[in-house]
């Protein structure tokens, strides 16, 4: 008699449509190298180089000092979605009610209640090729299908209305944006928002809008889509403005009619989000905090300014300036027809690691590679002396 092999495990379906990070191998490359005793110059991960500003790490400590650390609400304090609140009020002059505003455990939770709660099987979601890799997983782990369009230059890289209703289908249930964008930094103008917004409107469906790079653009002021509608989902972090990657703390503000259902969801999936991260990103609000994280966005900004031309300078073509996060896209097929041999290539060759287009896509990614900028620079400029010795041996 012959046994079934319990070694194989049984995995669901869907886990064969979600794809790992694969930059995560590069990263796993680069922390080895670094054990032989190189230095590698990182350009790959997405998050700001500096700790979190001091009020909030004082916070934090105070928190867990108190020893009153509980579970909290499902939808998160009173006291951080009054805060939020407030935010949208002060810094966009939108008035947004304390009780649309979700915390969730990082806007990867704020995403994932969001398809849970407006996804059946079947459903479609459409959304920009190249973007956030997570995206279409997130709506492929709620039964639904990620619809990616693909997008270039000649829209900087974002849906347009027209695109988005060309797209259309009888089982298009949502549409989602990111502006700024992940991974090309590129930004919505404000009166295209609203003809995408219109356009989904009209045909029943949601809208999802993914903010969390608000704060960190450049030349322009931040306008949030709660400007002019209250039927969108919109998607923010403590991530990345207010430097809290490791706190894993963000929030969705949500139509009145979806929230008791992500709530719901929420206390069944993970009951709230971090009382401790909570209590913290309080201080992110504070006015010696937000003097920090306006330092930053403009160290950023510098940074993005030293880095664009000097990769267009060694070939790179990067046709349309990044005006927000901390990414830069650029085409590579000068040099490479595999952009992700092309990064494992550079990396063990000049130690330098940027990340492959293949992370974010598939519309053109063997052509493009994605260099993260939030590094001081003169860490910036060895990576260019790098790139550029490593380019003139090929």
């Amino acid at each position: 008699m012959t046994l079934p092999d319990s070694a194989a495990p049984r995995l669901a379906s869907r886990m064969a449509d979600i794809e790992p990070f694969h930059v995560v191998d590069l990263i796993t490359r680069a922390k080895a190298l670094e054990a032989q005793g190189r230095t590698i110059v990182n350009m790959v991960v997405g998050e700001p180089d500096e700790p979190v500003a001091a009020p909030i790490a004082e916070a934090g400590i105070r928190a867990i000092q108190s020893g009153h650390v509980h579970y909290t609400p499902g939808l998160g304090t009173t006291a951080l979605r009054q805060a939020i609140a407030r935010w949208y009020a002060t810094n966009y002059e939108v008035a947004v009610p304390r009780d649309r505003v979700c915390v969730m455990p990082g806007s990867s939770g704020a995403l994932l209640m969001t398809m849970g709660v407006l996804l059946s099987p079947g459903d479609e979601v459409l959304m920009a090729d190249p973007s956030y890799p997570c995206n279409r997983h997130f709506v492929r782990a709620m039964e639904g299908r990620a619809v990616c369009i693909p997008v270039g230059a000649e829209t900087d890289y974002q849906l347009t209305a027209e695109l988005v209703a060309r797209h259309w289908t009888p089982r298009t249930r949502a549409v989602m944006l990111a502006t700024p964008s992940n991974p090309t930094g590129t930004v919505i103008p404000f009166e295209e928002l609203r003809a995408i917004h219109a356009v989904v409107r009209a045909r029943g469906a949601t809208l999802i809008v993914d903010e969390i790079y608000h704060g960190l653009t450049y030349g322009e002021r931040d306008r949030t889509v709660l400007g002019f509608a209250d039927d969108i989902f919109v998607i923010n972090s403590f991530s990345k403005y207010f430097g809290m990657t490791g706190w894993r703390l963000g929030w969705v503000v949500a139509p009145d009619a979806y929230v008791p259902a992500i709530e719901k969801l929420a206390q069944n999936l993970f009951i709230s989000a971090s009382d401790i991260a909570q209590q913290a990103a309080m201080a992110a609000f504070d006015p010696e905090s937000l003097k920090v994280h306006e330092q930053r966005r403009d160290a950023f900004r510098a940074q993005r300014d030293f880095l664009l031309p000097r990769l267009r300078d060694l070939g790179f073509d990067i046709p349309v300036e990044p005006r927000g996060a901390f990414y830069i896209y650029a085409n590579c097929e000068r040099f490479t027809d595999d952009s992700y041999a092309f990064c494992l290539d550079v990396l063990d060759r000049a130690g330098v690691a940027i990340a492959p287009g293949l992370d974010f896509g598939t519309h053109r990614c063997k052509q493009h590679v994605r260099f993260s900028y939030p590094k001081p620079i003169p860490v910036l400029a060895e990576g260019v002396a790098r790139l550029e010795k490593y380019l003139k041996a090929l």
